[in-house]
């Protein structure tokens, strides 16, 4: 059965643009894959802890030495890793706020990051551990990004989903969100960019 996991992180729920980007991409996709699964992280609305000193002791103690609470914030972790490891793709909606990615997202990107789990450090550098599968990034902005030398955020992203493996990244963009007509014509190229993916 083919899979796809949905990732989620507007603040807006299904009012979302992200999230109705992402509804359209899923509609389709169920059109090409009648019997496959789609499965959907909601940081909102199940939102994943921010990383702080325990939570970093924990996913750095070897098995045999941790407490019952520290395996259950690994557990955590490896639920996270499983989602990713299991997928065929991916999809994530990426909504910019304030210059950056949602603190949910950031907060998942640091459970994510386990090093002999999702990736490891070589004399060549670091090297993913999860292996490469499509990603599909829908980035939302109110204003125009893209470029303007001053995009921090899918940059980030990108680098992340590198770090760990995932180097087939595409990014479809919704930008000027909040400048009028702009809106209207960029959501309608997005929709259009989804429409070649499927």
């Amino acid at each position: 059965m083919t899979t796809l996991l949905h990732v989620k992180s507007s603040i807006f729920g299904e009012d979302g643009k992200s999230a109705q980007l992402a509804a359209a991409f899923i509609a389709q996709w169920k059109v090409a894959n009648p019997d496959g699964e789609v499965v959907e992280r909601d940081l909102i609305n199940e939102p994943v802890p921010h990383l702080d000193g325990v939570r970093v002791m924990a996913l750095m103690t070897a098995k045999e030495e941790r407490t019952v609470e520290q395996q259950m914030i690994v557990d955590q972790s490896d639920e996270l890793i499983a989602e990713l490891v299991n997928a065929d793709q991916i999809i994530m909606g990426v909504p910019m706020y304030n210059f950056a990615v949602p603190s949910q997202m950031k907060a998942y990107f640091d459970l994510l990051a386990r090093a002999g789990v999702t990736f490891r450090y070589t004399e060549n550098g670091p090297v993913g551990l999860i292996d490469d599968k499509p990603v599909y990034l829908f980035a939302t902005r109110g204003g125009l990004y893209k470029e303007s030398g001053i995009d921090f955020q899918i940059p980030f992203v990108k680098q992340f989903l590198n770090f760990i493996g995932l180097e087939q990244v595409e990014v479809i963009y919704a930008e000027g969100l909040s400048m009028g007509d702009t809106a209207e014509q960029s959501l309608a190229e997005a929709t259009d960019q989804i429409t070649a993916f499927n």
